[in-house]
């Protein structure tokens, strides 16, 4: 394997434990939705923006993870694997200070800002209801961001179909006690959702403890065991992780406004909105394991020295993701009903989503072209220049947004239809750049 480009089998042996590991979280998300749809269509709609809103924050330690394993493919992919404890020490440790300083700032700051911006009094209320319980899950679910890094970054991805199995089953059971109050625990509603996640986040802590212990990967790699920081290294960490936090903070960011935008058409409209949310969270999903994957995958080839394997490879996995998104694409357009019913018995809201899902069908292929080739260039480790495309394309999309729905009041299915711009002129851009950028001179 060192010399020679990875096969369809390779491929596919890294990707589909990250796709059963998020078939296994998004499982949780659509449970989630399930159940605060029972609860009520404004706690259905407040989720939409309190999740959102905190997903943006948690965006910024899943970008710094994400730079750290790149920086981990790398030395895996040299063979220097004593290496890689170094580098996730580094990350544990920025990682843990993200969380302690993002909580602070949802704690001061959260009330302020999404009062400036939600109409609705009630969605407010609930809104923030879920980040004041939502907040205390940091400092866990940083840490698993910093395991998942190591996991992926050394290509042994069958641990995060374990853990997130964990996760789910945790939060699921806590859902139905915490959220309807069964079996004697109090009815909490979104506070419950919250709290169950924040929960299953310690299990799933724990779990790779178990993991790394038991199985000696400490030993291996060499963890936990640089508590000295090396100026050096957490420079070069900085330098490649900084602009992958930024962009993944942005594009979380855009969604969060993009579901305010939503909220000011109604909040049936939201509420719909989060629906089909949580319908292409799942159907993403293969899009999502094999852009995880071929990040990894580009930067572990760049570590063998063997530069000229990459455009091939992203490629194939392009071709592996578009096959399976059209095979996805062919249940929402023939059961959008029997799908759309999983959320919500409200007849009204079963005919608002039903255009979304026709919207989010053609998304779907651009979201697969376009998250593969920008993933395949952040593996290259020019994390800035990914960041100037996203930004781009993220700048294009709020302003057809905002032209959309407040400049025409063009009814959601309308707006929704965003999603295929961004992903198209994202992956557009990053096709361009791999061809054209000097990546191949990158040392990290």
């Amino acid at each position: 394997m060192q010399n020679k480009l990875f096969t369809y089998r390779d491929i596919w042996k890294i990707s589909y434990p990250i796709i059963i590991g998020l078939v296994a979280q998004n499982i949780m998300l659509v449970i989630d939705t399930a159940f605060l749809g029972r609860v009520s269509e404004i706690t259905l709609g407040a989720a939409a923006i309190g999740g959102v809103f905190y997903l943006c924050m948690v965006m910024l330690g899943t970008g710094f993870a994400v730079g750290a394993q790149i920086m981990i493919g790398r030395r895996n992919g040299e063979g220097r694997f004593t290496a890689v404890g170094k580098v996730f020490d580094h990350a544990q440790l920025v990682l843990i200070l993200m969380a302690v300083l993002l909580w602070f700032l949802l704690h001061f700051t959260a009330e302020a800002f999404l009062n400036q911006f939600i109409s609705s009094p009630d969605i407010f209320k609930e809104s923030l209801i879920f980040i004041e319980n939502r907040k205390f899950g940091l400092l866990f679910g940083f840490i698993v961001l910093g395991f998942n890094s190591l996991y992926v970054g050394n290509t042994q991805t069958i641990v995060l179909t374990i853990s997130t199995f964990v996760m789910a089953a945790v939060n699921i059971v806590l859902d139905y006690l915490l959220i309807f109050g069964n079996y004697g625990f109090p009815e909490m509603g979104i506070a419950g959702a919250a709290i169950a996640t924040n929960i299953a986040e310690f299990c799933t802590f724990l779990f790779y403890l178990i993991w790394v212990l038991l199985r000696k990967d400490h030993l291996e790699f060499n963890l936990f065991k640089h508590l000295l920081p090396d100026k050096d290294l957490l420079r070069s960490l900085l330098k490649l992780s900084v602009p992958v936090m930024f962009q993944y903070f942005f594009s979380f960011s855009a969604w969060f406004v993009f579901f305010l935008i939503i909220e000011q058409i109604g909040e049936t409209a939201l509420a719909a909105s989060n629906i089909t949310r949580s319908i292409y969270m799942v159907i993403m999903i293969p899009g999502w394991g094999l852009s995880v994957a071929v990040n990894t995958l580009v930067s572990n080839t760049i570590g063998r020295g063997r530069h000229d394997l990459v455009i091939p490879l992203i490629l194939k996995v392009l071709l592996i993701g578009i096959v399976i998104s059209f095979l996805l694409v062919q249940l929402i357009v023939f059961f959008p009903e029997p799908i759309i019913g999983i959320y919500t018995e409200s007849e009204v809201l079963v005919e608002a989503t039903v255009p979304l899902l026709r919207v989010i069908s053609v998304a779907l292929i651009a979201f697969t072209l376009g998250m593969i080739i920008f993933n395949g260039l952040s593996g290259t480790g020019k994390t800035m220049l990914a960041l100037k495309i996203e930004i781009l394309s993220i700048t294009f999309y709020l302003l057809t947004t905002l032209i959309l729905a407040i400049g025409f009041k063009a009814p959601a299915h309308v707006v929704w239809m965003v999603e295929i711009v961004y992903f198209s002129v994202m992956g557009l851009f990053s096709f361009i750049a791999l061809k054209r950028s000097r990546w191949k001179q990158l040392n990290i």
